[in-house]
């Protein structure tokens, strides 16, 4: 059986950050793609390997693989990819089906950590059935919520699976599959799994590994670097708060967590007046001991007239991440009569996520009258208060 290994390295990984594509950053002096690439051009089991890369992107490429020079053979030339992840993965299953092997193994460039175990497994889990996909046991609970945020119901977690790559096919099925959902019109299948699911294949889940983690958000990057580094790096939590105030004035709309909100009157302030984030901001200065907010964004200069706050979230989350820190959790209270925050709660979150590069978990937003008491009480104006929890290395905190 010949089994060859494709390697998805078409995206743009907007969530770990600007700059350059997160398969082409540098972990301890070799690429991430660098990395996966060895995990299966030294595998014995696999016969030969190519790589979709996005078009633009093939002096980064070139790059990226010098430091598997002088390259192995099973190395073919790689392809380029196409809109979606899914036309990635298709363009180089054609480009495979001139030599057609019997096995295909498709995998995330950003998931540099596979074993030589889990290609085992995924190898095995192949031959004996159509499809497959690792999978670990999933720890949280897990809540199905309809269009309201409201909770349809809570799925039992032992029957839950946090699905990885390599996903393993026989190759003429997988190659099938793509070309058939390609003709059908659909292209925004982000899971080889779920393709081969819609296109009527069984797909069995073998085991996964937790250590094969996907390089998606600043911190994983960080996590990845201490675990080559080989030594355990002493890392010192810091707490820090925020507040913020403004007062109400003339307007149709207020900006709340990245959000524009509808209101019936509009806030007084230099920026943009984002209550929330400016909170957020002030609280991760905090946690650094580096000044507030007016530190770094004076009222006094007129280019931060009327700013999209989330420019100051996202300067102080790239402070953080400059002194080698982790951003844990942000958590935030709104502090008014109105607007409610309940139906806007979610997409403040995910926004807020968005800015930080963090997960949707790891960014809390809350609410709460005063009782009609004080400024806020009388509708005069808006706050919030937040906490940010971070690591700093020792030395650097």
């Amino acid at each position: 059986m010949s089994v060859a290994a494709l390697i998805v390295a078409a995206g743009r990984g907007s969530r770990a950050g600007e700059g350059t594509p997160k398969q082409y950053r540098d972990l301890r002096g070799h690429s991430v793609l660098a990395r996966t690439l060895t995990g299966f051009l030294s595998h014995p089991g696999i016969d030969r390997t190519l790589v979709v890369i996005h078009p633009d992107d093939r002096d980064l490429y070139e790059a990226g693989i010098a430091a598997l020079t002088p390259l192995p053979s099973a190395l073919l030339p790689c392809v380029y990819g196409g809109h979606t992840r899914q036309d990635s993965v298709r363009n180089g299953l054609e480009a495979l089906a001139t030599s057609s092997p019997d096995i295909i193994l498709v995998h995330d460039a950003a998931r540099p950590f596979v074993s030589p175990k889990l290609i085992d497994r995924a190898i095995t889990a192949a031959l004996r059935s159509d499809a497959a996909v690792p999978g670990t046991p999933v720890t949280d609970t897990i809540k199905v919520i309809g269009s309201r945020s409201e909770v349809v119901s809570t799925p039992d977690r032992a029957s839950l699976r946090a699905v990885q790559t390599p996903q393993a096919f026989h190759f003429p099925l997988l190659l099938d599959a793509h070309r058939k959902a390609a003709a059908a019109g659909l292209h925004d299948f982000t899971d080889d799994g779920a393709l081969a699911e819609w296109a009527g294949l069984p797909v069995q889940v073998f085991e996964g590994e937790n250590g094969n983690i996907k390089l998606t958000h600043p911190a994983d990057f960080l996590e990845a670097e201490r675990r080559l580094k080989g030594s355990l790096m002493t890392y010192i939590t810091k707490l820090g708060t925020g507040f913020d105030v403004h007062a109400f004035g003339d307007g149709d709309h207020i900006w709340l967590g990245g959000i524009k909100v509808p209101h019936d009157r509009g806030v007084i302030a230099h920026s943009d007046g984002d209550v929330i984030l400016h909170a957020l901001t002030d609280a991760l200065l905090g946690a650094l001991a580096d000044g507030d907010i007016g530190t770094h964004f004076p009222p006094s200069d007129p280019q931060w007239r009327g700013a999209s706050s989330d420019r100051f979230l996202a300067h102080a989350i790239s402070l953080v991440q400059k002194r080698g820190g982790i951003v844990d959790h942000l958590d935030a209270t709104l502090l008014c009569e109105k607007p409610r925050l309940g139906p806007h709660r979610e997409a403040m979150r995910q926004r807020i996520a968005e800015i930080a590069g963090l997960r949707i978990d790891q960014v809390s937003l809350k609410a709460t009258t005063t009782e009609k008491l004080g400024f806020t009480g009388r509708s005069e104006g808006i706050a919030a208060q937040a906490a940010a929890t971070i690591r700093l290395p020792e030395g650097n905190a």
